[in-house]
C-alpha cells in the first residue's frame, strides 16, 4: 500500500494573509473532512473525523482571523503591532498564552528563544520591514532593548523597560496556531485528526487508513521546490505534535556568504554553523515550535544535551560533515517515532 505523507515544511515567518478556509473531498472509507487554505502567509492542511461528519471551516476560519488580529505583526491593528508602538491596548489570551509560554522557554533555554529580539530580527530583514546592512555597534545598540527579563504582563498591559522593545512571536505563534485548533476540535468530540500550518504539526488517534499519522522530514535540499523535495525520514506519530527549523531554505546572501535566519539573541548576529535543520516531537505544538529554534541557535551538540533532559521532548538533527555531506543524530527516544517500512 502506497503511503500516504503530509510533508513537514519549514517554517514560514509570514503573517501576510487572512485565511482562506475551504473543505476538500471527504474520505468516503472513513468520513473525514479535509480543511485546506491559506493563513499566516502559508498553507494550511487539517483533517478530521467527527461523528456527524460536520464541517468546521468557518468555526476555524474564526479562529485564524482573531489569532492573526492577536499576534500578526503584519496586521496594524493587531495586538501586537499596538503592543510595539506603544499604544494603549488590552491584551487578549491568544496573546498572554504566547507570552507565558515564550517566556518558559526563554528561561529554559537560558535566552536563547527571546521574542524580544524583534528589533534585530527586523534590522536584518527577517521581520516585517525592509532590511538593512548592520555594523557591530548599530547591532550592540539594538542589544540593550532585547531580554524577555525586561518586559511582563501586569494587570492586562505590556509593560516594557524601554519602549523601544519590539516583540515578535513568529517563531512559536504557529504552533500555537495549531493547538488552539486542536483544542477546538478536541472539545468538539474529534478525536482523530491532523492539523498542519507552514508545517507545524498535531496529530491525535488515527489516519483515515487507521494507522498512526505518518508525517515526511525533508531532506536540507537548498532552493527546492515541493515537487522536488525528498524526505530524509517518515516518523509515525499520534497523540504528539511535531515541527521543524531550518536554516538552508531562509537566508540571505551578501558579498558571497549565506546568513541564517536564526538569530542568536545574546549576539545579535545569525548563526553560522552546520546544523541544518532540527526536528522536535512534544505533547503541544506551541513547545515543539519554539524549541525546534532554540536548537538552531545553540547548535548540534548543546541542542541534543539539552532536549534530552526534557521530558516528553524528542529532536531529530540533521547536520553537515566536513565534506558537506548530510549526517543524522537524535535524542534517545526518537527511534521509537522511525517509521519502519
Amino acid at each position: 500500500m502506497k503511503l500516504q505523507f503530509i510533508f513537514a515544511s519549514f517554517l514560514f515567518l509570514l503573517f501576510v494573509s487572512c485565511s482562506n478556509t475551504k473543505p476538500s473531498e471527504q474520505n468516503n472509507e472513513d468520513n473525514y473532512t479535509k480543511l485546506e487554505g491559506t493563513v499566516m502567509g502559508t498553507f494550511f492542511h487539517i483533517t478530521y473525523l467527527h461523528p456527524q461528519q460536520r464541517d468546521f471551516s468557518k468555526e476555524i476560519d474564526s479562529i485564524f482571523v482573531a489569532f492573526n488580529a492577536s499576534l500578526s505583526t503584519y496586521q496594524a491593528n493587531s495586538v501586537i503591532s499596538k503592543v510595539n508602538r506603544n499604544e494603549e491596548v488590552e491584551i487578549d489570551p491568544y496573546f498572554i498564552a504566547c507570552f507565558n509560554k515564550a517566556r518558559e522557554v526563554y528561561e529554559v533555554s537560558e535566552g536563547a528563544f527571546d521574542i524580544t529580539v524583534a528589533p534585530i530580527v527586523n534590522a536584518y530583514g527577517f521581520g516585517f520591514t525592509e532590511g538593512k546592512n548592520l555594523s557591530k555597534q548599530h547591532i550592540d545598540s539594538l542589544l540593550q532593548f532585547v531580554g524577555m527579563d525586561k518586559v511582563s504582563i501586569q494587570n492586562g498591559k505590556v509593560v516594557k523597560k524601554f519602549p523601544q522593545m519590539m516583540l515578535d512571536g513568529n517563531a512559536i505563534a504557529p504552533g500555537l496556531c495549531v493547538d488552539i485548533i486542536a483544542d477546538f476540535l478536541g472539545r468538539n468530540k474529534c478525536q482523530n485528526y491532523m492539523i498542519e500550518i507552514g508545517g507545524e504539526i498535531i496529530t491525535k488517534g488515527k489516519n483515515p487508513k487507521n494507522q498512526a499519522w505518518r508525517i515526511g522530514i525533508d531532506k536540507p535540499i537548498e532552493g527546492t521546490g515541493i515537487e522536488e523535495r525528498e524526505l530524509q525520514e517518515v516518523v509515525d506519530i499520534s497523540d504528539n505534535a511535531l515541527a521543524t527549523s531550518g536554516n538552508y531554505r531562509k537566508f540571505y546572501e551578501q558579498d558571497g556568504v549565506k546568513y541564517s535566519h536564526s538569530i542568536d539573541p545574546k549576539t545579535g548576529v545569525p548563526v553560522r554553523q552546520n546544523l541544518l535543520s532540527t526536528t522536535i516531537i512534544a505533547h503541544d505544538c506551541a513547545t515543539a515550535d519554539a524549541y525546534a529554534t532554540v536548537c538552531m541557535v545553540i547548535g548540534l551538540e548543546k541542542a541534543k544535551k539539552l532536549i534530552e533532559t526534557l521530558p516528553d521532548m524528542e529532536a531529530y538533527f540533521i547536520y553537515a560533515d566536513p565534506k558537506g555531506e548530510f549526517k543524522i543524530e537524535m535524542t534517545t527516544g526518537m527511534k521509537k517515532y522511525i517509521h519502519n517500512n
